[in-house]
């Protein structure tokens, strides 16, 4: 397996680079890449698409306060919080914010960069742009499942976000969230304008 202190994608974001507002945060990831090194190989992709959830959001499953499930999101900036959805697939998150408050940022869509060979057996699929285009289908590329839920992702190990490279203001669309009922004004979906694998324009 790669030594993942020697990634190409730079060293892993900070932990004060996620304890900020939680919006900010998930327009900053955009650029960033997101890394996993499972003992399958290695698997990574440049975040294209990102989803903020504040805990006085409605949408957001901190909403109602803390609970078993959503527990992560109340811990460490920088942890992650995986859940699984609809009974069917994984979602990835970022703890954003204070520790103590239940924020994150959902990771929508990855461009493939690194381990796409491992991607495409993982969903039996070979085309580049439906890879990691939508959260459960990241995940399943990425193979990404709850057994990582509270990980540092702070730290070069299993699972880490990279520096990447950041994404400039006018490359930047933002708009209302996919798939929710409620809070859907809040303009909180951020994606690269001219990227080919966001989940939907």
């Amino acid at each position: 397996m790669q030594n993942p202190t020697l990634s190409p994608f730079g060293k892993p974001l900070l932990r004060a680079f996620y304890g900020r507002e939680t919006t900010l945060v998930a327009r900053e990831l955009l650029g960033r890449v997101l890394i996993h090194a499972s003992p399958e190989g290695m698997a990574a992709g440049r975040i294209v698409e990102t989803e903020a959830y504040r805990q006085d959001d409605p949408a957001s499953h901190s909403y109602r306060g803390q609970t078993p499930r959503n527990a992560p999101m109340f811990g460490a900036p920088g942890t992650a919080y995986v859940y699984f959805i609809y009974g069917t697939h994984w979602c990835f998150n970022v703890v954003t914010a204070q520790e103590g408050i239940g924020e994150a940022a959902l990771i929508r869509a990855l461009e493939p960069l690194e381990g796409i060979a491992l991607m495409e057996r993982r969903r039996n699929l070979a085309d580049l742009r439906r890879l990691c285009r939508g959260p459960g289908s990241l995940c399943a590329a990425m193979g990404i499942t709850g057994a990582l839920n509270s990980a540092d992702l702070t730290q070069p190990g299993t699972v880490w976000i990279a520096e990447g490279q950041p994404v400039s203001d006018p490359q930047v669309v933002s708009t209302q969230r996919v798939g929710i009922t409620r809070a859907v004004h809040h303009p909180w979906r951020y994606y690269v304008a001219n990227s080919r694998y966001i989940s939907r324009k």
